[in-house]
């Protein structure tokens, strides 16, 4: 998730992506309120939890220019994926 191009970026793992984007996009409270961070970027499907977990781990650990590497890789505008990924 990020706020804009170079901006804010936040990194989670959810088994529901859809019902999770969604939340962030309604800044009820936390990060997503705080940082205005409601544009899914970038993300990763994983057939089992712990995979995804260890990738989130993985990149949480990664610098912020490689962060910015993957979004850029598949999404070089930085556009918001969610509504595609809603079926909108």
């Amino acid at each position: 998730m990020a706020n804009r191009k170079d901006g804010v970026l936040y990194t989670g793992v959810t088994s529901d992506l859809i019902g999770r984007t969604w939340q962030h996009r309604q800044k009820a409270s936390g990060f997503s309120a705080r940082y205005r961070c409601d544009k899914l970027v970038w993300f990763e499907i994983y057939d089992d939890m712990l995979s995804a977990i260890a990738r989130e781990k993985q990149i949480k650990a990664g610098s912020r220019a490689r962060k910015i590497a993957l979004i850029e890789a598949k999404n070089p505008g930085w556009r918001d994926l969610f509504p595609e990924l809603a079926g909108g």
